[in-house]
């Protein structure tokens, strides 16, 4: 009974997204999210598409793992992230001011072909991580659900993602982003109502909680996070696409306003895995087992559409910005229609067959990019704050650096990399 509802909900959710997409898309829209009078988007819908791709499904999962892990500490500084609206926000406004339209606008003015090569490098794996972390949760949850299900419930929610996604782009992401961020709140809301409502639920402990681990690697991947929120923004190609769709006013005020939703939203879910540590519960795939056995069907069942709303909203903007990245910066498709299409359909069947691989394991996908974006921090606060000329090595040598430590991160278990951490 539980699965079934599960599955009538969200595919509901689905069909909602199809029917709100735009009934015909122009080129504008499919890559630069104009409306069908050729207006740009609005502050609210800015803000909702902003929260709604940010605190995608792997990052909801993260933030409740850590705090059932690490208590307080760890879903604060997953949290702490979420600081990378306001860096984005201000990265935006420089840009901007100097007249560049996009980050590879002005990277290639400064560090050319090359530079922008290493850059895009970095967003294609990004993009790439998306999709395959966001369809990975998509499996975990329906396997959850119904034992087996978990391979098919991905191939479906990808072909009919990327159905209303192919059909009007960016536009399509920005309307739906709207519908499914009204949903996930009121799914959201209502499970974490039930939450505080338990008889068990003492905000006291949930607050000072040093979760089944102890509390040391919360903070010290609180530092971790402190490090990387001047670049993570900046390798985000659904954020910094954003950035640049609306007036500078507007632009702005969407950045604080997702900052505080979404880290509140984050925050909130941590308490899902606070709980679950603070109650003795048993860590079970990924935590979803874990909250079947904590609370009633409706709660669990809201719980579980809250992720697939979050993953469903991230695959349709990591779509839409592949796409763009591959027209409008590679020029490697052309810019029509059918060339942006093509690239989605690439970057969906690659991350598709990712989740066949056998890595389950989500903080790879998010630790592996945000590490390899770290070069970007010298470059931007020497280059973009200070306005001070860097070279193209010192560039280079920064972004190899990063790239190193990205594959130590992937290949910590090797022996070679495992001997020098």
């Amino acid at each position: 009974m539980q699965s079934a509802i599960l599955f009538a909900v969200f595919g509901a959710i689905i069909l909602a997204s199809l029917l709100a997409a735009p009934r015909r898309a122009s080129i504008e829209g499919f890559f630069s999210g104009a409306g069908a009078d050729g207006r740009a988007p609005g502050l609210w819908v800015l803000v909702l598409s902003q929260v709604t791709t940010w605190i995608f499904a792997r990052s909801l999962m993260n933030a409740a793992i850590l705090g059932y892990y690490y208590g307080i500490a760890g879903t604060l500084a997953y949290a702490a992230y979420y600081g990378s609206f306001l860096t984005g926000g201000f990265i935006v406004a420089r840009l901007r001011a100097q007249g560049a339209r996009s980050v590879q606008d002005w990277i290639g003015a400064r560090f050319g072909t090359a530079g922008n090569g290493c850059y895009n490098a970095v967003i294609a794996l990004r993009l790439l991580s998306e999709v395959f972390a966001n369809l990975l949760v998509v499996g975990l949850i329906f396997n959850a659900a119904l034992a087996g299900s978990g391979t098919t419930a991905i191939v479906i929610v990808a072909a009919l993602g990327l159905a209303y996604s192919a059909w009007g782009g960016l536009s399509a992401a920005l309307r739906t982003d709207v519908i499914q961020m009204g949903v996930f709140l009121v799914v959201f809301g209502l499970a974490f109502t039930a939450l505080v409502a338990t008889p068990a639920f003492d905000l006291g402990a949930v607050l000072t909680a040093p979760g089944t681990a102890g509390a040391w690697n919360g903070w010290v991947l609180l530092a971790v996070a402190l490090l990387q929120v001047f670049s993570y923004p900046a390798h985000d190609p659904v954020m910094m696409d954003r950035g640049f769709l609306a007036d500078p006013v507007t632009t702005r005020a969407s950045f604080l306003h997702a900052f505080w939703i979404s880290a509140l939203c984050i925050i909130g879910f941590g308490f899902f895995g606070i709980q679950a540590g603070l109650i003795g519960a048993a860590y079970e795939g990924e935590l979803i087992g874990t909250w079947a056995a904590m609370f009633p069907s409706w709660v669990f069942i809201a719980l579980m559409l809250s992720l697939l709303v979050s993953a469903l909203s991230t695959l349709d903007s990591a779509l839409a910005s592949a796409a763009r990245l591959v027209v409008e910066e590679l020029g490697l498709a052309p810019r029509t229609l059918n060339g942006g299409r093509v690239v989605m359909v690439v970057f969906m069947v690659a991350g598709m067959l990712l989740t066949l691989w056998g890595n389950a394991t989500l903080f790879d996908a998010v630790a592996v990019s945000g590490t390899a974006s770290m070069f970007l921090t010298p470059v931007l606060i020497v280059g973009l704050v200070m306005g001070r000329r860097v070279p193209f090595w010192s560039y280079a040598v920064a972004f190899a650096v990063a790239m190193a430590g990205a594959v130590a991160y992937f290949g910590r278990g090797w022996a070679a990399v495992a001997a020098i951490l």
